[in-house]
């Protein structure tokens, strides 16, 4: 009988020295993508964001028989349960069975001294037994042809307009099929590998995929990513679907004749160096698998799509109909279904390059790379699972399924790992860093989970204050726990936490089924900071008094923050009360409440509003030196001489000093006769730059009798002052 144990809301304790101003921060895993960020070993990650032990897997030795290969391109059962290995760059067939392994292709001399020809850039990508049980080895390079292998091998297929044969198919009267490449032929030979016949040619450079079913041949392209349907009988081929990727590098039909179609392009895959975007992501609900999926009243709705691609190379046979397709594509490789009826439905979607395709136990297993991953994929409930990952080879290339085991090829480097049917009797699964942001204590962690009797789940933690699992400064593991209930996350104060489950299963072999992970944190209530504060004159106009402090403000708790702005003349030493309990970051000072003079500014935050008096914390800022200066300027000295100019004329010089207490000046005009044209004047030394300045104002051609001349002087606080003089022309 299983129990479970929940996650319980409240159950994160904290010490009691921290029961107040702290910041308790609780983290949750409970997604596949959440999951896949850490390191798991014999752990299947579905995404349904659960963990279980996985199948058992190792690592079958082929001796030194893959020397020289990068890759396993392709693998074959018989009815005896032999596999056949296909590799490359070397084009060697391998055997393997009952734990022992031979070359079968090329076939070595018997006399072991014998020069061995080289192998060359050749490539075995596709296997298949004929009529007769013989081995067909498909070899692609400089020549492709088709290799027979009876009593010694014997090539039974080569075209000079063949280079590449990358898949191979017989249908059930053994009929032979060859998707080749470089000019997209689909070749069919009989069953004793003879006439050859080019069945359909694609604008397609290389065809890489083959399925028959029912006497019709599905063919999947390299370039535009089009599912072929081929009718042997008649030869009339029609586009099944065209999908968003460039290439159908699997195809497989089944019971139900569903196809099944891998794209993949092969570029986007390099957007895994530049995206977020987490692997296994589950859409929300679920497919509903107890009712029908309306794909027959859909199919009635379908319409042939149109296509405006031309060539003079040959001429395509009309599209079949097919449904509307899918959003457009934003990873690098899906499964796509199309049902007998036509309709397309995306069962999976991943950023990685997909290479293989098969299916065991209803679900499709899927081989992809960079990563050495093998994801299984369920069509009815499209839920995925991360059910193998290598870290030595970088891409899943091929599987076949013998006996309820699988045997999966491997590539960079070439290597056969065998994956049983049995459970792993225990599996650890590494969690990534939980990052506190700040030296922190760590509480305790939870999980939600199904645990069978006799099965268990056992944690252990460490902590670190560098983002480097690696870094010599971590803290050991801690002892294991067994999670029976919330567990203290027993590892020393600091900004990384890493916990480590091991899962072990029952002596029945149930597995444990953990479906969330939480953890707590608690840092010490820190300081806010204010980050800059400035005192400037107002820019409104109407407001010529007005000063507008202003400040940025943080709190790394974030905490809820309230400010006090205080002012003092510079060099006093007292804070005298401006404002407080503010709760916007800015605050406008009406300066004509104090004299001139040069002031500064003090804001202090202070989180009072999330904490206790024992625990409230504050900070503060002062602002640079600014001038208070609502003083306009004073004429200090002024003189006004009457200058004749001949022949009755005469000229006014107006001599001024003009001084200002704070304020470098601004301006000065005049005016004679409160005649509305101000004129502007100068310094003597041309420039306005000091507190005083002397002007010289030459008034040219007065009119004989009395004036009144006026100055208005001005500094660049805009304060601003008047002075008149009358004087008497002759």
């Amino acid at each position: 009988m299983k129990y479970r144990l929940l996650l319980a809301a409240g159950l994160f304790l904290v010490p009691a020295s921290l029961t107040l101003g702290v910041t308790s921060v609780m983290t949750r895993h409970r997604s596949g993508s959440d999951f896949l960020k850490g390191e798991a070993k014999n752990i299947l990650i579905d995404s349904a964001g659960t963990l279980r032990l996985a199948r058992q897997s190792r690592p079958v030795e082929v001796g030194e028989l893959l020397n020289g290969a990068w890759s396993i391109h392709t693998l074959l059962a018989d009815a005896s349960g032999a596999i056949y290995l296909g590799t490359g760059p070397a084009a060697k067939v391998i055997r393997l069975a009952d734990g022992k392994s031979e070359q079968v292709y090329p076939v070595l001399p018997s006399d072991v001294m014998a020069p061995k020809e080289p192998a060359g850039n050749e490539h075995v990508f596709a296997l298949a037994r004929d009529v007769a049980g013989r081995l067909l080895v498909a070899v692609s390079g400089k020549a492709g042809r088709l290799v027979r292998l009876g009593v010694e091998p014997e090539t039974v297929f080569q075209d000079e307009r063949v280079q590449y044969i990358f898949a191979m198919a017989l249908d059930a009267e053994n009929n032979i099929y060859l998707a080749t490449g470089p000019n997209g032929l689909l070749i069919r030979l009989d069953a004793f590998a003879q006439n050859p016949q080019v069945l359909f040619d694609a604008k397609d450079h290389s065809l890489l995929s083959l399925a028959v079913r029912d006497g019709i041949v599905y063919a999947g392209g390299d370039q535009r990513g089009l599912v072929y349907r081929i009718d042997p009988q008649t030869g009339r081929a029609t586009v099944l679907y065209d999908s968003d990727q460039d290439e159908i590098p699997s195809l497989f039909v089944d019971e139900q004749g569903n196809i099944y179609a891998a794209a993949t392009t092969a570029g986007a895959a390099m957007l895994q160096l530049q995206t977020q975007t987490p692997a296994l992501k589950k859409t929300p609900g679920r497919p509903d698998t107890e009712t029908g999926s309306g794909s027959a009243a859909l199919a009635e709705q379908v319409t042939p799509p149109s296509s405006s691609e031309k060539t003079e190379k040959k001429d395509e046979a009309a599209p079949a109909q097919q449904a509307p397709p899918p959003p457009p594509a934003r990873a690098a490789g899906h499964i796509y279904k199309i049902n007998p009826e036509g309709f397309v439905t995306d069962v999976f979607s991943e950023m990685a390059v997909l290479y293989s395709l098969t299916q065991s136990e209803g679900k499709l297993w899927l081989g992809t790379g960079s990563k050495g991953q093998l994801f299984t994929v369920d069509p009815l409930t499209e839920e995925a699972a991360v059910l193998y990952e290598d870290k030595t080879s970088s891409q899943v290339t091929a599987v076949c399924h013998v006996n309820g085991a699988a045997y999966v090829g491997l590539s960079n480097p070439a290597r056969l790992v065998r994956i049983g049917a049995e459970l792993a009797p225990q599996g650890t699964f590494e969690s990534a860093f939980l990052d506190a942001g700040q030296p922190a204590r760590w509480g305790k962690l939870q999980i939600e989970a199904d645990i069978p009797p006799a099965s268990k789940v056992l944690m252990s933690c460490r902590s670190g204050n560098v983002n480097d699992p690696n870094d010599q400064t971590f803290s050991p593991w801690s002892p294991e726990v067994e999670l029976t209930e919330a567990a203290v996350l027993s590892c020393p104060p600091a900004r990384f936490c890493q916990y480590k489950l091991t899962l072990t299963a029952s002596p029945d072999g149930k597995t444990p089924v953990v479906r969330e992970v939480a953890a707590a944190n608690v840092v010490p209530n820190l300081a806010p900071r204010i980050a800059a504060v400035k005192a400037e004159r107002s820019r409104d106009k109407k407001k010529l008094y007005a000063f507008d402090i202003s400040f940025a403000a943080g709190d790394e708790n974030k905490d809820a923050l309230e400010y006090r702005v205080e002012f003092r003349k510079v060099g006093n030493k007292v804070w005298i009360p401006l404002a407080d309990e503010l709760e916007q970051p800015r605050y406008e000072w009406d300066s004509r409440t104090v004299e001139d003079g040069r002031y500064e500014a003090r804001v202090t935050a202070s989180d009072r509003k999330s904490n206790t008096p024992e625990t409230t914390l504050t900070g503060s800022r002062i602002s640079d030196p600014f001038v208070i200066d609502n003083t306009a300027p004073e004429v200090t000295q002024s003189d006004i001489a009457i200058l004749a100019r001949g022949a009755g004329g005469y000229d006014a010089l107006v001599k001024l000093t003009v001084q200002d207490a704070l304020s470098v000046l601004g301006s000065v005009q005049y005016t004679v006769d409160s005649n509305e044209k101000w004129q502007t004047a100068l310094p003597d030394d041309l420039v306005y730059d000091t507190l005083t300045e002397t002007f010289s104002i030459r008034i040219e051609k007065l009119k004989p009798g009395p004036h009144v001349i006026a100055v208005v002087v001005g500094d660049d606080a805009e304060n601003t002052r008047y002075k008149s003089w009358e004087v008497n022309v002759p």
